[in-house]
């Protein structure tokens, strides 16, 4: 037999075993791949934009297996925005403490006996001096935060505000405020100034809202939402996790946030810092893992909002926050304090953008009522709507 013969059989063996088994492997390929065996996180990538979302579908996307979680927001991210762009935003508390409201979670309110004292609103030199630093920091949204339950009787201090919105608006950046409750007239003074969002979270799911604040309720807060919404505003909303919470809860509020007529513009998320003083001083810190699977569920189910890796994010190491990136977080707070709570040093924010690659988000001052293109919310193709059977 030839030296060609020999050589040639156990490529002609192989060549049959490969053959002879191909057709299982598909099958088996196949079976894997169908959409019994796909993820819900899995399933719901490729769904348009929606705001009909059932709140058993995203429950079902946020209980998916936490690396189809981290795999399919992050391919929601890159199909919707430049995934190495993070918006680096700063939070300045312009009216500290003393707060009317009851918020479990909140070291500001004057029910509480904690470090934070109640403090006058900030002069207007010292607001537009952090806002100018800010921006020579890299900040390209500046968010001023004062501790009121509403605007009523504010007037000076509003009309204040109202040119400081002019002021930093006109230093090239977008230009954020959470003052509380808002109504139309109040919310269309701020539009007409320039301002770019409107910062009011939902906190928490509706069913467990009542367990943390009782001064102010979830309508009350959706009515604000609404407000800035009707005057051309775009709306930052979030919420807290770690409150003592359920899982369910954290799933509602990402379905109230989702199926309102607008997604908000930006979805903080933020991990509860627990504060001595407050009723939830004794609260465990959550988890990166908690962190990612809100990230991401956000993501897949608001695909165009910014989604913020807010409050607590100082307790996690680069190496987490890097994973909260890839699950869909395109947005931070810099800056040594948030509002009252401690928040990464600026110095370790760029080390940080030098080891992930991470560039800054440039402003976008198309927003709200100034967007070049309104979003289109539409069923998912798979949706077959019910007909009715004809009578004749």
């Amino acid at each position: 037999m030839s030296a060609f013969r020999l050589l040639s059989r156990p490529l002609q063996n192989s060549r049959r075993h490969f053959t002879t088994s191909l057709p299982s492997r598909l099958a088996a390929v196949t079976e894997k791949t169908s959409t019994e065996a796909l993820s819900a996180a899995a399933i719901h990538a490729n769904s348009p934009m929606r705001n009909d979302w059932t709140r058993e579908e995203i429950q079902s996307i946020f209980d998916s297996p936490l690396m189809d979680l981290l795999y399919y927001g992050a391919k929601v991210h890159r199909e919707n925005f430049n995934a190495r762009e993070v918006q680096q935003c700063t939070l300045l508390s312009i009216k500290t403490g003393g707060c009317t409201e009851d918020c479990k979670y909140c070291p500001q309110s004057s029910r509480y006996k904690t470090s934070v004292k109640a403090r006058k609103i900030l002069d207007s030199v010292e607001i537009l001096f952090a806002a100018q630093r800010a921006k020579d920091a890299g900040s390209t949204r500046f968010c001023m935060g004062a501790a009121w339950r509403d605007l009523a009787g504010r007037k000076s201090n509003f009309n204040k505000i109202l040119d400081h919105i002019k002021i930093i608006r006109s230093m090239g950046m977008e230009v954020c405020c959470t003052l509380g409750m808002l109504d139309e007239a109040q919310a269309k003074a701020l539009k007409n100034a320039g301002l770019t969002a409107y910062n009011h979270n939902l906190d928490t799911s509706r069913e467990f809202y009542p367990k943390i604040i009782t001064t102010r309720t979830y309508d009350e807060r959706l009515t604000t939402i609404d407000n800035a919404q009707n005057a051309g505003i775009s709306v930052c909303s979030g919420g807290i996790i770690g409150l003592g919470e359920k899982e369910e809860d954290r799933v509602g509020l990402l379905h109230t946030l989702s199926t309102l007529k607008m997604h908000p513009e930006s979805v903080p998320v933020n991990a509860l810092l627990a504060v001595e003083g407050t009723p939830l001083e004794k609260q465990e810190p959550v988890s990166v893992f908690e962190m990612i699977r809100m990230i991401a569920t956000a993501r897949i189910i608001m695909p165009k909002s910014m989604v913020r890796l807010s409050a607590g994010r100082v307790r996690f190491p680069v190496s987490e926050q890097a994973m909260c990136f890839m699950a869909g977080a395109n947005s931070i707070f810099t800056g040594d304090k948030l509002l009252t709570t401690p928040n990464n040093e600026i110095s370790d924010d760029k080390k940080m953008f030098d080891i992930l690659g991470l560039v800054p988000k440039p402003p976008n001052f198309a927003q709200g009522s100034d967007k070049k293109h309104v979003p289109v919310y539409q069923m998912p193709k798979c949706f077959n709507p019910r007909k009715e059977e004809s009578t004749a």
